[in-house]
């Protein structure tokens, strides 16, 4: 039996005793424990945090938003903390400009090795965690913790479930999102050790899950097949969805974009679907489709900067010139006040190539 069979039988195991309220508790720093308490004084501290960042943010969203969206992050943040202790980078609570990256943790003694936190609240049977590619090129370990109590200003006391983690070499994707229930996580009981192996495989410079003298590589690429065709047995909207990505992704963007069609059927306001299915009619060379798609996006969700970019994009290959710079000048100004520094660096300069360009042009250089 290999490690992700037995972690994923592990998963089964405590998704029925999660259901009927038999879950281990261990207050012990850097040992495993399924539930995590947060309260007191420590709750305090990260609520005040987010009060600040809530405050530092309202010219760009509401209040009340912000500061939900930062309690979700910062809590999730403290349970893989406890369990992993000196392991891992310190909680962030550095109020940075660059945002953090798309990673919130690194080990130790490697901050190659990134960790995205992923924290939800629902019902355990519905609840469903996202990870974009960006993440996944990003980091090494997606570690994923559901929230029992409504995230709310006045709660007192929050019940933290590490719900379970995927190594990202077995999540397939390049662009877009990818969704995923508990049920397809490995048990959080592995995360510890899984990381551990790789802390010792840090003595050779060479990628840490591609060395096949690690005895992993083979079984991750293996299981990697096996989740995708899982995911892919899904009917419903985000099943689509995620059956079209990765259909772009082997450059079958035709039957890509069937999916995608069959996803927004079912669900007319899943923007992620609209987002991926312009993007495979722009490597088609679709333009006009791929531009109204990004528009849907736009209208669906203002405040997108890719939307933007990536309509620019389109605009531009079809002669917009003005109308692309535009959407490339909406986009920056989305980029800087999310932090996302480089993109709004490279589109910044994109912008002003694009002025130059046309001054030349005016002046019949």
């Amino acid at each position: 039996m290999d490690w992700i069979h037995l972690l994923k039988l592990l998963q089964s195991d405590f998704l029925q005793r999660l259901k009927s309220g038999c879950t281990l508790h261990c207050k012990n720093e850097g040992q495993h424990s399924e539930l995590t308490i947060i309260s007191g004084q420590r709750l305090t501290t990260l609520r005040n945090f987010c009060w600040l960042m809530a405050e530092k943010y309202k010219r760009t969203s509401p209040v009340r938003d912000v500061f939900i969206g930062n309690l979700k992050g910062k809590l999730g943040e403290e349970v893989v903390k406890e369990r992993l202790a000196n392991l891992i980078t310190e909680v962030d609570y550095e109020k940075r400009i660059g945002g953090d990256g798309r990673s919130d943790f690194h080990l130790t003694s490697n901050p190659e090795i990134g960790i995205q936190v992923k924290s939800r609240h629902g019902d355990i049977n519905t609840v469903q965690w996202s990870v974009s590619a960006e993440e996944v090129r990003k980091n090494t370990v997606i570690v994923c913790v559901l929230i029992k109590e409504e995230v709310t200003e006045a709660q007192t006391e929050y019940h933290l479930f590490l719900a379970g983690f995927l190594p990202t070499k077995m999540i397939k994707l390049k662009r877009g999102k990818i969704y995923f229930g508990i049920d397809k996580l490995l048990y959080g009981g592995g995360l510890l050790p899984y990381l551990e192996g790789l802390k010792k495989s840090i003595n050779d410079s060479q990628n840490l899950i591609n060395q096949e003298s690690d005895g992993n590589y083979l079984l991750i690429e293996k299981s990697k097949e096996l989740i995708t065709e899982i995911y892919l047995k899904s009917d419903d909207a985000i099943g689509y969805q995620n059956r079209g990505n990765s259909r772009c992704e082997m450059g079958d963007y035709e039957r890509g974009i069937v999916d995608y069609n069959q996803a927004i059927k079912i669900n007319p306001d899943f923007v992620d679907a609209y987002y991926s299915r312009g993007h495979a009619y722009f490597d088609l060379g679709n333009y006009e489709a791929a531009i109204s798609d990004f528009s849907q996006v736009i209208k669906m969700s203002y405040n997108d900067g890719d939307a933007y970019y990536y309509r620019g994009r389109a605009l531009l290959i079809i002669g917009e010139k003005q109308v692309a710079i535009t959407d490339f000048r909406k986009a920056a100004d989305i980029y800087w006040q999310n932090g996302k520094m480089g993109e709004h660096q490279q589109t910044q300069t994109m912008i002003l190539d694009l002025e130059i360009e046309q001054s030349l042009d005016i002046l019949n250089f």
